[in-house]
């Protein structure tokens, strides 16, 4: 199998985003897979560099700021009444909350604190309090994720959905989603105006159903509050028509927040497929993508660094922009190809690619040149 990895800049996705690079293939399950990665020697220079040590400090900071925003916009709220500048108020609480969700994030990766029963409950009260999502649910599902990224059978994140990442789903739709499907690239940022409320939705079917889930209890009393006080308010003090709109553009930027942040990561990258063994550095390195530009870090809760925190997941964030630089080195001593780029850019990519996947949809009869010139 031959392995292409998409270009990072504007060029062209490659047709078939199944495959790897030249030199990185996979094997099948029936044999060895040879450890080309040398990743221990890294992981040697990446600790004795410090880079693996906690920086609560940094963290508390971080969390003190994002407070300090939730009550300014809490004051806000209570200044404007009824107003519908309110709006901005509700945009700011869905950007906050994502930062929220951020640290909680990194808590589970351990992070923040190198105790897990101490990062355990402090991803449960930032992850169900805060965030409004249940905490072990994702946690559940983002362990998956890490384990094998865009990894066919293994990987959630490109499972059977809304939003196919293979063109064998994409093949598959029938009715409306085969309409969908064939504009899913287009369509994709749009759809995440909805992602806040399928998260949340996704968070009460775990909690309450009869998959097992991690302190279930206590998930189901920090949610319901959390969510029975926040519409209180809303409700109390808005009029009817202007609670709903508030609640509603909460809850659309929470969701655009969140999605813009985890899609440019994986998406567009090449998928494993399933059986195939690839050895951890080349498999976590060539399905992650990195997002450069200023600011980035703040923005994205440190997801910019996607290469990085793949490699070393309880790496804490302000480290791992001087680990990008051994990692980068290291990658070039071994033709890893390593892929950066900037944010516009990678939005580009990964709408290219799932309007490239959604072509599987359209008739086999239908040209698809004819189909882009057609007029709508």
């Amino acid at each position: 199998m031959t392995i292409s990895v998409p270009d990072v800049t504007l060029a062209p996705v490659p047709r078939n985003h199944a495959e790897l690079p030249a030199g990185f293939r996979g094997t099948t399950s029936g044999e060895t897979a040879k450890p080309i990665s040398t990743y221990t020697a890294l992981l040697s220079r990446v600790r004795e560099a410090g880079l693996l040590r906690r920086r609560v400090g940094y963290y508390i900071t971080v969390f003190v700021g994002i407070t300090i925003c939730l009550a300014a916009a809490g004051t806000g709220f209570v200044l404007l009444g009824d107003s519908w500048y309110q709006l901005i108020v509700a945009a700011g609480l869905g950007a906050i909350f994502t930062q929220y969700a951020f640290l909680a994030h990194e808590t589970a990766h351990r992070q923040v604190f190198e105790s897990a029963k101490v990062s355990d409950r402090v991803g449960h009260v930032l992850g169900n309090a805060f965030v409004g999502m249940s905490y072990s649910w994702w946690v559940t599902k983002h362990t998956k994720h890490h384990g094998n990224p865009n990894t066919v059978g293994k990987d959630p994140d490109i499972s059977f959905d809304a939003i196919s990442f293979r063109e064998e789903d994409a093949a598959k739709r029938t009715g409306f989603l085969h309409w969908f499907v064939q504009r899913q690239g287009t369509l994709f940022f749009p759809l995440l105006l909805v992602e806040g409320l399928n998260l949340h939705v996704t968070s009460f079917k775990t909690v309450f159903g009869r998959q097992a889930t991690d302190k279930r209890a206590q998930e189901i009393v920090l949610i319901t509050v959390r969510l029975v006080a926040y519409l209180a308010v809303v409700f109390w003090f808005l009029p009817l028509g202007m609670a709903f709109a508030f609640v509603a553009v909460q809850l659309a930027v929470f969701g655009l927040y969140m999605g813009a942040s985890f899609a440019p990561n994986h998406k567009g990258m090449p998928i494993i497929p399933e059986g195939s063994r690839v050895d951890f550095l080349s498999k976590q390195v060539l399905t992650s993508r990195n997002i450069r530009g200023r600011g980035m870090s703040l923005a994205m809760g440190g997801l910019n660094y996607q290469i990085e925190h793949h490699l070393f997941p309880s790496m804490p964030r302000p480290n791992l922009k001087a680990a990008r630089l051994l990692v980068r080195e290291h990658c070039a001593d071994q033709s890893v190809p390593y892929t950066e780029t900037t944010l516009i850019a990678s939005y580009a990519i990964v709408v290219r690619y799932l309007n490239r996947v959604g072509l599987a949809a359209r008739d086999p009869f239908e040209c698809p040149m004819a189909a882009d010139y057609r007029p709508r």
